[in-house]
């Protein structure tokens, strides 16, 4: 009983931990950049708003209108790819699916670049690229379905088939495009930024964001029985069909509403799951909400680190490679490429 008890004390803690990292990491890259400021002066300056205090106004606007929104991006960005990378682990039983696997990124991808194409402004590219990334996902879900059922090797098979195609059709966006105006704007949205946040575009990407990560938390524990056999999951009385639409459908919309605001992000969806399951294993009540505490303390960081690392801001999915790919190697070393 003393044991469970320690056990269950230390499991609070680790949660606890867990919820405050990005948190704090929020407190404090709130005062990093070229206009620096402590951690005391940063909180004396989100609570002005409350407390009335007097405080500098080019600090509030710096906090409140320029990184605030960013770091706000930032968290549900990292938090939502996470999510959708642990669930489309647990769900197709890979340790290489990502939020990418039915091609949705791609296809948000294709549709931001086409609103550009045609001069649209940023509701117009946010809101083409969320429904061409959810159309993807369609798509994909539809070649996939045999007989009225699905089957998840044509499903991945069908992801990857639709991603080659969109991710064509943005090449083909890009040789059309204005080499001296157009190209540049492509080219760097689609290496990602979180530059064009503002508050307007939270409002509307991240309640998708928040909708998809509520299901996969809310069902995170039937991740557990889908990855057994069809049979073994009927056996228990669970509907396999319905349970894959609803996390595919979460994790899409998550993944088209991520890509629809800051661009393509790799490494995140892959990387932070990895690191949840080596903290405390495989099952997937844990792994789902560590990656997304993990994902959204990791993307504040690796945002802060873009845009005060350097005079020209450096594009995320650039540092997100840098820092994925060696630590996915130092992981795979370690686990030797184990993973059950």
């Amino acid at each position: 009983m003393e044991n469970k008890a320690k056990n269950g004390k230390a499991g609070v803690l680790f949660y606890l931990i867990m919820i405050l990292l990005p948190l704090l990491a929020a407190l404090i890259c709130l005062g990093i950049g070229r206009y620096s400021l402590t951690s005391s002066e940063t909180v004396k300056v989100l609570l002005s708003k409350l407390t009335g205090a007097d405080v500098d106004n080019t600090a509030a606007t710096v906090i409140y209108n320029v990184r605030l929104p960013r770091i706000l991006l930032a968290a549900a960005v990292g938090a939502g790819l996470s999510c959708a990378g642990a669930a489309f682990q647990g769900l197709f039983s890979n340790p290489l699916a990502t939020p990418d696997t039915l091609g949705v990124a791609s296809g948000a991808s294709f549709g931001a670049v086409l609103a550009m194409l045609f001069g649209g402004n940023l509701v117009a590219i946010q809101l083409t690229a969320l429904v061409f990334g959810l159309l993807s996902c369609f798509v994909t879900y539809s070649i996939g379905k045999t007989k009225g059922r699905s089957n998840i090797i044509m499903i991945v098979l069908a992801g990857i088939v639709i991603s080659a195609v969109f991710e064509a059709l943005v090449s083909l966006l890009k040789y059309l495009a204005d080499p001296e105006d157009q190209l540049p704007q492509i080219t760097y949205w689609l290496m990602g930024s979180m530059s064009r946040a503002t508050y307007g575009n939270l409002a509307l990407g991240i309640p998708f964001i928040a909708i998809g990560v509520l299901i996969i938390f809310l069902l995170r524990w039937r991740l557990n029985i889908l990855s057994l056999n069809e049979d073994e999951a009927h056996s228990l009385g669970m509907n396999t069909q319905l349970m894959r639409v609803a996390f595919i459908a979460a994790s899409s919309m998550i993944t088209a509403s991520c890509v629809s605001m800051c661009g393509q992000v790799g490494w995140v969806g892959l990387l932070i799951p990895h690191i949840a399951r080596m903290m405390k294993g495989n099952n997937n009540c844990t792994v789902v909400p560590i990656s997304i505490c993990l994902g959204a303390f990791f993307m504040i960081v690796m945002d802060t680190f873009a845009r005060s690392a350097t005079a020209a801001e450096i594009p995320i999915s650039i540092l997100t490679a840098i820092i994925g790919a060696p630590v996915f190697i130092i992981l795979l070393k370690k686990t030797g490429g184990a993973w059950s």
